[in-house]
């Protein structure tokens, strides 16, 4: 018997050196390679900070808007809804997403929009929207600010980020730096 608790009382500090010390050394290290040291990727314009890595809401019609959050974009809540996509609440709610987004963006068919327009992330923070997604909003946008659609693709293309090392995962494109982008175009 004392065996067995001298192996588990072995174990446990040899895990807790290794998962608290180690470890963590370990990330903390790699983190130091990434943009902003892993701090996060700030941008400051207007005497104003925001967080790019974290998504953010925009409702007003003159901005593009960003994919929806199931956790009102709150970084102490990340989550996703965790409702199945067979769900009648789940259903009802991409619904309603979908019928405000045609409401705001008259002459757009239902099956034109793309889904992460309309559907939260996992994590309910992703801050990028498909190249697509940026795309279907043009026409509303160039409306409401008066300036030439071909700008407004224009900016979509300069504001594309490619995949990661040109193979991993699709085109994206940030909506706060897209908007704050668009915020500082002239027609």
């Amino acid at each position: 018997m004392d065996a067995y608790i001298f192996s588990a009382f072995r174990l446990t500090i040899v895990s807790l050196l290794f998962f608290v010390g180690i470890y963590s050394a370990i990330v903390f290290g790699i983190a130091q390679f990434a943009p902003n040291h892993g701090k996060g990727e700030i941008i400051s314009q207007n005497n104003k900070t925001y967080y790019a890595n974290i998504g953010q809401t925009f409702t007003d019609d003159k901005y593009f808007q960003s994919r929806p959050s199931a956790v009102a974009y709150n970084a102490a809540g990340s989550a996703g809804s965790n409702k199945a996509p067979s769900n009648p609440d789940y259903l009802k709610e991409v619904q309603a997403r979908i019928d405000t987004f045609l409401v705001h963006n008259p002459g757009v068919q239902k099956s034109e929009i793309p889904s992460d327009i309309v559907t939260a992330s996992g994590s309910g923070l992703d801050p990028n929207i498909s190249v697509q997604a940026a795309k279907i909003q043009i026409k509303r946008i160039a409306k409401i600010r008066g300036i030439a659609e071909a700008n407004l693709k224009q900016l979509i293309i300069s504001n594309t980020e490619p995949p990661l090392l040109g193979l991993f995962g699709p085109e994206k494109i940030n909506v706060l730096k897209l908007n704050l982008a668009l915020d500082e175009l002239k027609n």
